[in-house]
Order: C-alpha cells, then sequence, then structure tokens
C-alpha cells in the first residue's frame, strides 16, 4: 500500500484543482438568460437547432478519419523502435499498411470519398 501513496497524493491534488477550477467558474461567470435568436457565424441567423442530424455522409467521413489517425498513432511509436527491432519492425509495419490500404480501396469502391 505505500507504494501506492505518491499516486493517492498525485490524485487528491488533480481532485482538488478540478473541483477548485469548477467553484472559481462558478463564481465568476455571467448570469444571463439564455440567448435564443442571436446570429452565429459572421451574423447568418440561426436556421435549425444544434442538436440537430448531420447527414449520413458525415459519418462515413469520421471513421475514415479514424481509420487514418489510428495509422498515425501506431506508426508515431513504431518510428521509434524500428531501428532497434530492424526487419522484423517493417514488415509488421507494411502488413498494417496492407491492411489500412485495403480498406481505403474498399471505400473508395463503395463511393465513400464521392460527395455527390
Amino acid at each position: 500500500m505505500d507504494s501506492f501513496g505518491p499516486v493517492l497524493v498525485l490524485a487528491g491534488i488533480a481532485a482538488a484543482l478540478v473541483l477548485g477550477l469548477y467553484a472559481l467558474s462558478a463564481a465568476v461567470r455571467l448570469r444571463r438568460t439564455p440567448v435564443v435568436c442571436e446570429p452565429f457565424l459572421s451574423g447568418a441567423a440561426v436556421t435549425e437547432h444544434a442538436a440537430s442530424r448531420y447527414h449520413v455522409r458525415w459519418y462515413t467521413v469520421a471513421l475514415l478519419f479514424l481509420a487514418f489517425d489510428m495509422e498515425m498513432v501506431f506508426m508515431y511509436p513504431w518510428v521509434l523502435v524500428v531501428a532497434d527491432e530492424g526487419a522484423p519492425a517493417v514488415v509488421e509495419m507494411f502488413a498494417f499498411l496492407a491492411v489500412l490500404v485495403a480498406a481505403v480501396v474498399y471505400a473508395w469502391r463503395e463511393g465513400a470519398f464521392r460527395w455527390t
């Protein structure tokens, strides 16, 4: 239990900071009624609710972005250890990239990159 002491102290400090910042923001915020019809984005009038539905096309774009984002998440640490690991690390990365290329080819074939 002694080895968890620093972790518990750090968790307590983090919790105290979060609670303190919430208390500070509650103390200094302005209390106004919500503005419903105020223009936004260069003066354009609000035409729909903020929680309205998005077109299904944007979900596809988000999933494609996540695929490429995950590629980068795995490639950054790989770059740091590829010199130590050698050829097996290069083969594994190219196998991973082959799976991602297959996903991109599939998305392209299904028309995920078309906007019409």
